[in-house]
């Protein structure tokens, strides 16, 4: 139908006629989401977005119900459906805390037992075995072979000297006999020293860290075959006349037991031999070719031992025996028994006790053993 001409336009209409009809898009958008956000929970998870409210279950008074079974089922609890098969992992409780591993401060006391040693206590305790034995003159006098069971060893708790202050001692002479700088005993700190105006009394003990000295060495003199050019002779009830000549080394060794590992103190200053592990009553072999210039008992906590003089400068020493078999004088060859594995003399467990000797001086066994 055309317009008339010259009339007038109606007025337009904005909300009815743009927004109305966008609002009306936009609700039933809304509502289709809605509708497939409920379908996608239900399909899910099984999940009612918009439950029907029910009615609430009305329970019967005694009034209502005189049935007293009908009421107690109608208010008793769901049963409860117990799992029998559980996987699940026991773990026991631990009364004790984990304490952390501090350093020493204070020396200790260990009470010696059967089968230790200077080097394996030092070593139980992460020192030097020259630590254990210089802290216990008193005891052992620096021979680690007259360490015995039940002996009460004072145990520093650094490597050093532990040291008895003695009358008239001043500190640069004490640090100088130790080899360490005067700073180092004052800024200990268990010392508990003034650093500015250091006081010592007699009888004191203090600990001189990383402290030196020389050892007293407790050894049996080397014992040496008749026209050597180093004559030299011990007395004892294992010593002879010895003859003229006899067996010589060949300049290669063997074990001197069937065991190959130690059991007590090792090669270090104080301890100039291997103490190699044996049971009482093991044969005990000779090292190498030789003539035998002692064997028997004898004194510094060696007890009954055997010498031989290899005649090609070399000695090796066998002590603790329980009982010897061969005589002073006799020549015996590699591999020979020359006795029995024991404990005799300071010993606190049986062991050979096991040195090698070069032109009269001691070498760690270890570099000729094969």
């Amino acid at each position: 139908m055309s317009e008339e001409p010259g009339k007038p336009k109606p007025p337009r209409k904005p909300f009815v006629d743009r927004w109305l009809p966008g609002i009306s898009w936009g609700i039933a958008i809304l509502l289709v989401g809605l509708l497939a956000f409920m379908l996608v929970q239900k399909f899910l998870y099984g999940v009612t977005v918009f439950a029907q409210v029910s009615e609430p279950t009305v329970v019967p008074t005694p009034a209502e119900n005189t049935d007293e079974q009908t009421i107690a089922a109608s208010m008793a609890l769901p049963g409860l459906d117990l799992i029998s098969n559980i996987t699940s992992i026991y773990r026991q409780v631990n009364p004790h805390t984990i304490i952390p591993n501090r350093a020493r401060t204070e020396p200790e006391v260990y009470v010696v037992e059967a089968g230790d040693s200077v080097f394996s206590i030092a070593t139980q305790y992460k020192l030097k075995p020259e630590t254990v034995l210089w802290a216990n003159y008193d005891l052992l006098d620096d021979n680690p072979n007259m360490l015995s069971i039940g002996m009460e060893l004072v145990i520093p708790p650094i490597d050093g000297v532990y040291y008895t202050w003695e009358e008239n001692d001043r500190i640069d002479d004490v640090a100088g006999r130790f080899k360490v700088a005067v700073e180092k005993i004052l800024s200990y700190p268990p010392n508990k020293l003034d650093l500015t105006a250091p006081v010592f009394v007699a009888g004191q003990k203090i600990m001189v860290p990383d402290g030196w000295r020389e050892n007293r060495q407790w050894i049996v003199p080397t014992i040496w075959r008749a026209n050597s050019g180093a004559n030299r002779s011990i007395d004892g009830p294992g010593a002879c006349a010895l003859p003229e000549d006899g067996a010589y080394g060949s300049g290669t060794f063997v074990w001197p037991t069937g065991n190959h590992f130690l059991s007590g103190n090792d090669y270090w200053s104080g301890h100039l031999g291997i103490d190699i592990a044996a049971a009482t009553g093991a044969p005990v072999y000779a090292a190498d070719n030789g003539l035998v210039v002692y064997a028997g008992s004898i004194g510094g906590g060696y007890g009954n031992m055997v010498m031989i003089d290899h005649g090609n400068g070399y000695h090796t020493l066998y002590a603790h025996l329980s009982s010897i078999a061969v005589v002073c004088g006799q020549s015996t060859y590699q591999g020979n028994i020359i006795g029995y594995a024991g404990s005799t003399g300071n010993s606190t467990g049986p062991h050979l006790h096991f040195e090698v000797r070069y032109q009269g001086g001691f070498i760690n066994p270890w570099y000729v053993l094969p």
